[in-house]
């Protein structure tokens, strides 16, 4: 079960229901998605994620949608690459570089095509589009090809 509340408009506060939205009617801001933060504290814990699937569902608490083997790629999940290099030269104790390359269709846009997808099914939709020259285009290939969604990706000419 979803933990999400309700979304609000990050320019003026105004609360929406959790339908098909992104921007508030009253000034065009964005909407954002309001957890119910009592639910996740008594719904989630260390044991709980760690026991969790080997993918981006382990924080499925803390998602806006809920799972859906349907568009479980095997997203997230990925790597942290310890960089000493980098982390000398900023001065830095330690730094870890988090590698996207390993996703399903080697993008980091394969997590939020997930969740999306997986919101746009619970919403009742069957379609999932995106305008995109790359990454977002692989990963909603990827998803609308494992979920039988009808999926639509808009390469621009130029």
């Amino acid at each position: 079960m979803s933990n999400v509340s309700f979304l609000r408009c990050k320019e003026c506060s105004r609360e929406y229901p959790v339908e098909a939205l992104n921007v508030c009617d009253f000034c065009f801001g964005p909407l954002e998605v309001v957890y119910d933060l009592d639910a996740i504290g008594k719904s989630t814990s260390r044991d709980k994620i760690s026991n969790g699937p080997s993918s981006l569902w382990r924080y499925a608490d803390f998602l806006p949608a809920q799972y859906n083997a349907a568009v479980d790629i095997n997203a997230g999940f990925t790597p942290l690459i310890r960089s000493r290099g980098l982390a000398e030269h900023l001065g830095l104790d330690e730094l870890w570089i988090k590698n996207d390359s390993v996703n399903p269709s080697y993008s980091f846009k394969d997590r939020v095509v997930a969740v999306a997808a997986a919101k746009a099914l619970e919403l009742g939709f069957d379609t999932i589009a995106c305008a995109s020259t790359g990454n977002l285009a692989c990963a909603v290939a990827a998803v609308g090809a494992r979920s039988g969604m009808t999926s639509y990706v808009f390469i621009p000419s130029e």
